[in-house]
């Protein structure tokens, strides 16, 4: 658990850490993106393809801004005056867009989250903003899924969590085999979610209730 919570980390130092031995300029990541399409077989100077390049490199700050981000600064809230309330809390279908990192291809979907309290509660919008700390990395979906949970674990200090991720990958609908359609589903379990088979039965019930 010690080992997944550290990679749950923002991952500054790895960005810092690459082939180069610093972080590439805005400068530098536009000539690659430049480098690409022509690779790719196109002309980066046409006129539709002039700024491309600058508009990449500034959508690249947006859609992984996770890497700038740390989970326990969105989890820095408890609230303790929950009347006794003991039961589960599940949000579901919280929508999320991400990239795989093996082919930089996005991949999207819902997660589920609930958790047995123990002393307080996060705010509901909390959750949503997790998800999208860790979507917005280069990751796999089971990486993401158990770093989720390892973020609620080690801040909530609930008596159990679960997390499950549905999500339609691109790098399998666009290329490869091309089977758009199809999702995968990802589970991590902690407490009486992963102790008691009923709990997980449970859980899985309220997701699929519409």
């Amino acid at each position: 658990m010690d080992d997944m919570v550290k990679s749950a980390r923002p991952h500054r130092e790895r960005a810092k850490k690459n082939a180069i031995g610093r972080k590439p300029t805005r400068e530098e990541a536009e000539a690659a993106v430049a480098t690409l399409l022509a690779w790719a077989g196109d002309d980066p100077s046409r006129e539709g393809l002039r700024e491309t390049p600058a508009r990449v490199a500034k959508a690249y700050l947006e859609v992984f801004a996770g890497y700038a981000q740390d989970p326990s600064d969105v989890l820095d809230t408890v609230f303790e005056d929950v009347g006794g309330y003991g039961e589960m809390v599940l949000v579901k279908d919280i929508p999320f867009y991400s990239h795989c990192e093996h082919h930089m291809a996005p991949f999207f979907g819902h997660a589920h989250i609930a958790y047995y309290p123990a002393g307080g509660v996060f705010g509901l919008s909390k959750f949503g903003r997790l998800v999208d700390i860790y979507a917005r990395r280069l990751q796999t979906q089971e990486t993401m899924t158990a770093q989720i949970l390892a973020a609620l674990d080690a801040r909530l200090n609930s008596r159990g969590a679960a997390v499950m991720i549905e999500a339609e990958h691109m790098c399998m609908s666009m290329r490869g085999v091309r089977k758009p359609g199809a999702t995968t589903v990802t589970m991590q379990f902690s407490g009486p979610f992963k102790t008691d088979p009923a709990e997980q039965a449970r859980f899985l019930s309220l997701v699929r209730r519409r």
